[in-house]
């Protein structure tokens, strides 16, 4: 399946590119917000674009702009990568969570249940364990805590038991052999969602903790917030409820004085005596309309948050003021 950017005509609204301003796609996929976002600067503009999937680094290379420059990077190198390119102030970033289309398309890639491959699910097959690895060396504690946490999956339990158990036999490498292993524990018990396969939320679980994804979220967002030059704007589209609560909490605390601690919020001192915060919320969430949802149906989850650097220097502990 052709990846379909989400929420495209909205997201590029909320950023409002100007036509010579610096932007950052760090999440560029196959391309589709950077084109768009390049057919919105001018001569002088420029856009610098991220992702640490090998296939997306090819793909960066069918668009020849003199203003557009490419670095294959986790969240977490983002700073150094745009130190490398001597660029200190940027005036918008987008961040389009989640797994493109070519990534869950692809049996090679590991990411999708409804394909037999290889069990890999790296976004960057060069780096970290793979997911067979993974599942070959977590104990069962970790392997519940794992599928609890990040798939909010009920059955964690006994879908980690059921893991340990048959990697005893033989490892487990190969998709179609996981999702066997999962059906069978979660056997005919009611899911609540007869339409979700019942492998989907421990394969999604995996993937979020081979990638580290929920921490390079947690890592970029001051990250980006720190190079935003006053009036940038930072747009997320997160895809499920754990990356959206991050960025949710991360710009709400970020655009409040006392920075979402409950407690200053308590103590008797007037807002105008307190620190400006470095970030104004603009709007509100934004999904996906029933045409779009219609036409992509990956769409359906996705949320669109936006927030603005303020003309406001950062807290001197920045980040750790952010209740992320």
């Amino acid at each position: 399946m052709e990846h379909v950017p989400v929420l495209l005509h909205e997201t590029i609204a909320a950023l409002a590119p100007r036509p010579e301003g610096v932007y950052v796609d760090a999440t560029f996929g196959r391309g589709g917000h950077s084109r768009a976002i390049l057919e919105r600067l001018g001569a002088r503009g420029r856009l610098v674009a991220f992702d640490r999937d090998p296939a997306a680094e090819r793909a960066a290379h069918d668009i020849q702009d003199a203003r557009f420059t490419f670095r294959r990077a986790w969240f977490s190198e983002i700073d150094r990568e745009l130190d490398m390119l001597a660029i200190a102030r940027i005036d918008g970033a987008l961040l389009d969570l989640g797994v493109s289309s070519p990534q869950l398309d692809d049996p090679a890639r590991g990411f999708s249940y409804r394909f037999d491959g290889a069990l890999d699910m790296r976004m960057d097959p060069t780096r970290g364990e793979s997911a067979a690895e993974f599942l070959a060396r977590a104990d069962v504690r970790e392997l519940t805590e794992v599928i609890r946490d990040y798939g909010e999956e009920r059955f964690a339990q006994s879908i980690a038991r059921a893991i340990a158990k048959a990697r005893g036999g033989a490892p487990i490498q190969t998709t179609r052999r996981l999702a066997e292993v999962v059906a069978q524990a979660v056997g005919a018990r009611t899911r609540g969602d007869w339409r979700q396969d019942p492998a989907a939320r421990t394969f999604q679980a995996i993937r979020i903790a081979v990638n580290r994804e929920l921490d390079e979220v947690s890592a970029a967002l001051p990250r980006i917030t720190a190079r935003l030059a006053t009036g940038g704007r930072l747009v997320v589209i997160a895809f499920h409820s754990l990356e959206d609560r991050i960025v949710k909490r991360f710009m709400a605390s970020a655009s409040k004085a006392w920075g979402g601690d409950a407690r200053l919020a308590r103590l008797p001192v007037r807002d105008r005596e307190l620190p400006r915060p470095p970030l104004t919320l603009v709007g509100r969430a934004v999904k996906p309309g029933a045409e779009e949802m219609a036409r992509n149906p990956r769409a359906r989850s996705a949320v669109l948050r936006v927030a603005e650097r303020a003309d406001a220097p950062l807290p001197a502990d920045w980040p750790r003021t952010i209740v992320a």
